[in-house]
């Protein structure tokens, strides 16, 4: 399944992001843009919310699932004393839940629908599309970082 290729793809270059040196992990793509250390952090709590997403989809289909506010989550969560270690842990244990569940939900159950506050009504499927486009999104931007020299 494609999907099964982009999520297992995505991981397999984020993975090792986590464990750049200090000097890397401050490096931004853009003025004023987030340091490779926030993205990281950033990626590992989307793949959370969007998981328990998934998880509300299969087991209460129909509902209103909830946006975050992802600068109060940098800010709340305060990325930049978290240990990075804990966000590649978290982030490798749900992708590997994420993978399993679009193994046996993604194509049987795809069409499933739910209510995203800001969205409207997205499907199952896109919400395993967006776990994987989120994350290459944000890798994409961590390689422009580490070829840049902005910090």
């Amino acid at each position: 399944m494609e999907i099964i290729t982009k999520l297992e793809s995505t991981r397999e270059r984020t993975l090792p992001l986590f464990e750049l040196r200090d000097e890397e992990l401050e490096r931004t793509y853009a003025p004023g843009k987030w340091s490779v250390r926030t993205i990281l952090h950033h990626i590992a709590d989307t793949e959370t919310v969007l998981y328990d997403r998934v998880r509300r989809v299969l087991c209460e289909p129909g509902q209103v699932q909830w946006a975050f506010n992802q600068d109060a989550w940098v800010k709340g969560l305060n990325y930049s004393e978290l240990p990075l270690e804990l966000s590649r842990n978290m982030y490798a244990a749900v992708r590997a839940c994420v993978i399993h569940q679009a193994r046996l939900h993604y194509e049987i159950d795809g069409s499933r629908e739910f209510v995203h506050s800001e969205d409207g009504i997205r499907t199952l499927k896109s919400e395993f599309d967006r776990v994987a486009n989120h994350n290459a999104h944000h890798v994409a931007q961590i390689e422009l970082a580490l070829r840049s020299a902005i910090s």
